[in-house]
C-alpha cells in the first residue's frame, strides 16, 4: 500500500484511535475500583479527622482498608459516604432553596456527629466537615479541603492545623440568621459562634464562611430540632 496515499493516512489514523480508545477503556475499567476506594477512603479520613479520631496523616499511613474498617465499626447507622461531587450537587439544591433534601449526618457511637459543608473559594470549590458534640451545637472539630486555593494563604484552610483548631469548643447558634461566621479582624472576639479569618486570605475566608452559613441553615431542621428535645 502506498503510505503516501490519503486512504492509508485515514486508515492508519482510525486504527490508532481505535487502539488508544480500547486501551484507555481497559485501563479505566481496571483502575476504576481502586480509584473509587481511594476517593471513599479520602472522604472518610476527612470525616474522621474532623471527629477528632486522629489526624489526616494517621489515616493515610494505615491505608484505605483499615480507615474504612474503623469508620464502619464506629459509625452508628448505615456507612453511606457522600462524595465531593455529590456534595456539589447537594449544594446546588440548597442554593436553589429546595425543601426536603436528604442531608448526610455521620453519627458515631461516641456521640459525635459530623456534617459536611461545600461552597466556593477564591479559585475553585472548597468543602469540609464539621463535627458536633452530643448536644449537636458545640463544635468538636473540623476539617476543610479545597481544589485550588493559594498555598500559604487560602490553602491554609486545609494545611494549617491552627486554623481548624479555632473551631473546637465554639458553637453554632441555630436561632441566628448566620449560625456561624468567619470574620476579619477583631469582629469575632467574644463570640461563641465566630472565629477569626485567615490573614491575607479574605476571599477564601468569606467563601468558607458563606458555605458554613448556608449549610448550617439547611441543617437547622435536622440539628436544631434534636437539640430542643
Amino acid at each position: 500500500m502506498n503510505t503516501n496515499n490519503n486512504v492509508y493516512t485515514v486508515i492508519y489514523t482510525t486504527v490508532v484511535c481505535v487502539l488508544v480508545a480500547a486501551i484507555l477503556a481497559f485501563v479505566s475499567q481496571k483502575l476504576g475500583p481502586a480509584q473509587a476506594a481511594n476517593e471513599k477512603a479520602e472522604t472518610i479520613s476527612q470525616i474522621l479527622t474532623a471527629a477528632q479520631f486522629g489526624q489526616k496523616e494517621h489515616w493515610q499511613e494505615i491505608g484505605n482498608a483499615e480507615t474504612i474498617k474503623f469508620f464502619e465499626e464506629n459509625l452508628a447507622g448505615e456507612p453511606v459516604v457522600t462524595s465531593t461531587s455529590q456534595l456539589k450537587a447537594l449544594n446546588y439544591r440548597i442554593r436553589n432553596g429546595e425543601q426536603g433534601i436528604e442531608l448526610p449526618v455521620y453519627k458515631f457511637n461516641n456521640g459525635i456527629s459530623v456534617v459536611p459543608v461545600y461552597g466556593a473559594g477564591l479559585w475553585g470549590p472548597i468543602w469540609g466537615y464539621i463535627a458536633f458534640e452530643s448536644d449537636l451545637k458545640t463544635i468538636a472539630g473540623a476539617y476543610f479541603d479545597h481544589e485550588s486555593e493559594t498555598p500559604g494563604l487560602g490553602g491554609k484552610i486545609k494545611d494549617d492545623p491552627s486554623f481548624r483548631a479555632k473551631f473546637s469548643g465554639k458553637s453554632v447558634d441555630f436561632a441566628a440568621e448566620k449560625p456561624f461566621e468567619i470574620l476579619k479582624g477583631d469582629a469575632a472576639e467574644g463570640r461563641d459562634n465566630a472565629i477569626d479569618a485567615i490573614s491575607g486570605a479574605t476571599m477564601t475566608s468569606k467563601g468558607l464562611s458563606a458555605a458554613i452559613i448556608e449549610w448550617m441553615n439547611a441543617y437547622k431542621p435536622v440539628l436544631a430540632a434534636t437539640t430542643e428535645e
